[in-house]
């Protein structure tokens, strides 16, 4: 059985994508909740038309195994190509950190630790504090999302969000297993809010054989017709009902949070691929 280390640790925003494997529940139980206040990162400067160029973005691989246990790269892939896709959309290269949950070095991916992903999410505000976007790909249970060996709680993240990008325009992407169980505690007037099934579901995706969980893989293949991150949402989410529906899946039902303040905000903000 696959076992996870807990200990107090540190994040802020973030998109999250999981699975199950063949249709179940990943196998394996999932440690306790953690989390620990983080520190407050100075407000924004006063924004200007570089679309996405002065966003911090933290893109994470939360475990690279699949459901089963065996080595996966479904993870990683995501992660790895996310962030491509994210630089041609038009944030900044300087302004995205990857994370990985591998157990070897990684030449563009720092560790999915969560003390980690915090302290250089608020090194990334102090020079790039227009608006934060946090892209995790990972298992999950009703409890939360894993980060390496960690669990990470929906009140964990939500405490993150308000202490590092406060009032900053926020997209966060969770994709992973029962991931609509963070909408509750991370919806906001200033933020998108994406959770790749809902809170009682699973996702697909994430078996050895897979290349991307299903909602990574909408979300790559709707984004560069997609034109701002309230379409691509809507996007992805068609895209992995036709695919569920197509493979006779159970549906995993991915959900949307738009809050009243961002949503003329994201509206605005084109991709440069659009």
């Amino acid at each position: 059985m696959r076992s996870w280390r807990v200990a107090p640790v540190l994040l802020g925003l973030l998109m999250l994508a999981g699975c199950a494997a063949d249709g179940q529940k990943a196998s394996g139980a999932l440690p306790t909740p953690i989390a620990a206040p983080a520190a407050p990162v100075p407000p924004p400067a006063p924004g200007n038309a570089a679309g996405f160029a002065n966003w911090a973005a933290v893109v994470v691989a939360g475990d690279w195994r699949s459901g089963e246990g065996v080595p996966s790269a479904t993870f990683d892939n995501a992660r790895r190509d996310l962030s491509a896709a994210f630089v041609r959309a038009g944030f900044s290269p300087a302004n995205i950190r990857q994370f990985s949950a591998g157990p070897g070095p990684d030449p563009v991916a720092e560790a999915s630790r969560f003390g980690d992903v915090a302290s250089t999410l608020g090194r990334l505000l102090t020079r790039a504090g227009e608006g934060c976007l946090v892209y995790i790909t990972s298992h999950g249970s009703e409890d939360g999302v894993l980060m390496g060996h960690d669990l990470i709680a929906p009140w964990a993240m939500a405490q993150l969000l308000d202490s590092t990008c406060a009032g900053r325009p926020t997209v966060v992407v969770i994709s992973a297993c029962h991931s609509g169980v963070f909408l509750p505690a991370l919806s906001a007037p200033n933020r998108l809010v994406v959770a790749a099934a809902r809170a009682d579901r699973s996702s697909f995706g994430c078996s050895e054989d897979d290349r991307y969980p299903y909602f990574d893989a909408c979300t790559l293949q709707n984004l560069p017709a997609a034109g701002n991150f309230p379409a691509l949402a809507e996007a992805a989410r068609v895209c992995v009902s036709r695919r569920e529906q197509a493979e006779n899946f159970v549906p995993s039902l991915p959900q949307i949070s738009l809050g009243s303040s961002v949503a003329p905000t994201l509206e605005r903000l084109r991709f440069r691929d659009r």
